[in-house]
């Protein structure tokens, strides 16, 4: 029988996102890679089809865990073997938390399940805050990018300002990039700048805008039904605006490209 019981991190979570305002300080997990860099950093080390801290509103990649699914108990390797790309992390950095015996949160943890999965096989893309300092700083990473240039993360989209508080992203902090996979041959250590990043993730959105307009047409032509009445089998206009109601027709353009074609 599965188990739908909230674990009390979610549960503070969604307390916390109803309220009808909120503080800076208590957004935490919840800060979003902005979407050029996100889109720059796919481009060097994608293609990203798994994002393993995620939810609903901030995920980068059609399949995602997120926190109630809780990634520390999944098997990151075999999701990968199936969906046949590398998986991306912003990870959460509050402090360790349990839920049944199993942790959610925590850096170190996190770290610990991420070795684990690099040995098991796959390609795991962290992006995170350059804190060498810190215990959990991923030594044994097979590649390590460190960014120049601070990084400003995006805010939630659930984030209501209370009177006072910023309404834009903080100031940012150094991060770096980096990579497990053991089948990695590039260098161990390097430097790329948050400017370059930006502008190849820039230029990747650009092609997705381009190639989405392309297909809008196409999918349009393809929704236009193939038999149109004859004049002579609509009666009155009444009976061709109902018949038009009847049809699922993509848009009012191609509404009147019917009638036009009819009368």
């Amino acid at each position: 029988m599965t188990d739908h019981t909230i674990n009390p991190y979610c549960a503070a979570l969604e307390e916390y996102r109803a309220l009808p305002s909120h503080e800076l300080k208590r957004v935490g997990d919840q800060w979003r890679s902005p979407d050029r860099l996100w889109w720059g950093i796919n481009s060097l080390y994608g293609p990203f089809v798994l994002d393993l801290f995620a939810d609903r509103e901030n995920a980068k990649c059609e399949a995602y865990y997120t926190a109630q699914e809780n990634a520390l108990t999944q098997n990151w390797s075999e999701r990968l073997a199936e969906l046949k790309g590398a998986a991306f992390a912003n990870p959460p950095y509050s402090r360790a938390s349990q839920h049944e015996g199993q942790y959610i949160t925590g850096m170190r943890h996190i770290m610990e399940h991420t070795k684990a999965m690099r040995e098991a096989g796959g390609r795991y893309v962290y992006l995170i805050k350059a804190a060498t300092g810190e215990v959990w700083w991923q030594e044994y990473a097979d590649h390590v990018a460190f960014i120049r240039g601070r990084i400003s993360f995006d805010l939630p989209v659930w984030y209501r300002p209370a009177p006072g508080e910023p309404t834009e992203s903080s100031a940012g902090f150094g991060a770096a990039i980096a990579v497990f996979d053991k089948s990695w041959r590039g260098k161990k250590f390097d430097y790329v700048s948050r400017d370059e990043l930006e502008a190849r993730g820039a230029a990747f959105m650009r092609q997705i805008e381009i190639a989405a307009a392309k297909l809008q047409p196409q999918r349009q032509q393809q929704n236009i039904p193939k038999s149109i009445p004859v004049a002579d089998q609509v009666e009155a206009p009444q009976q061709l605006i109902d018949w038009l109601d009847q049809q699922e027709l993509p848009s009012d353009e191609c509404r009147a490209e019917v009638v036009v074609r009819i009368t």
